[in-house]
């Protein structure tokens, strides 16, 4: 059976993560395909989604003007897993406030019972590498990339948090949702886009 993985292209790192999925599927040996989505009817024919790192808001608004928001949480509450990286986690989040500008009003998924701060490690300007494990799902050492990367200071007790960097929250796991502060997409490393396709090769059997 093949499984068919969309990246949401509204804004963001869309390109660079069809790469790291597509060498994923390769090293696997996973019969699929990897495209970059839009609409409603996009996602809808979906086994799994990444939502990339980015803007949030210009992608959540966008999201909600051509009903694809809608469509992206049925999806993922009837159990299709979705990868949110960065700007995606931020999206999957029930409240994201900004470490500089406070609250913030923005379209959001309202998956995860998490308390979200955008910016958490500061601007463009701070971005920084830093060695990342995850040992609950068998990646011990992990590059992770950080640009104005948020960070979680609150999970209620149904999140799996799966790594922390200077005690804050970075990547999480919730059954079929996994999000991340950093960049998987920007290393060579593709030990989590292939964690994210055993996830979805699951759901689609």
């Amino acid at each position: 059976m093949s499984i068919n993985i969309g990246v949401l292209a509204i804004q963001g790192d869309v390109q660079e993560n069809i790469i790291s999925t597509q060498k994923a599927l390769d090293d696997l040996g996973i019969d699929g395909s990897v495209t970059n989505v839009k609409t409603a009817d996009d996602i809808s024919k979906l086994d799994g989604l990444i939502i990339p790192g980015g803007e949030s808001t210009t992608i959540g608004q966008l999201s909600l003007v051509n009903s694809s928001l809608k469509v992206m949480k049925e999806k993922i509450e009837q159990g299709m897993p979705v990868f949110g990286i960065c700007a995606g986690m931020i999206m999957l989040a029930k409240i994201a406030d900004d470490r500089i500008m406070g609250k913030i009003n923005q379209p959001l998924l309202n998956l995860l019972d998490i308390k979200l701060e955008r910016n958490s490690f500061g601007r463009q300007k701070d971005s920084f590498e830093a060695e990342i494990s995850m040992d609950s799902i068998k990646i011990p050492k992990f590059r992770g990339v950080f640009i104005r990367a948020p960070s979680i200071s609150e999970a209620n007790s149904d999140i799996e948090v799966l790594a922390k960097f200077n005690e804050k929250i970075v990547a999480i796991k919730k059954g079929n949702i996994i999000g991340t502060s950093f960049h998987p997409e920007l290393t060579k490393d593709v030990s989590l886009h292939k964690y994210f396709l055993n996830l979805v090769k699951s759901f689609a059997n």
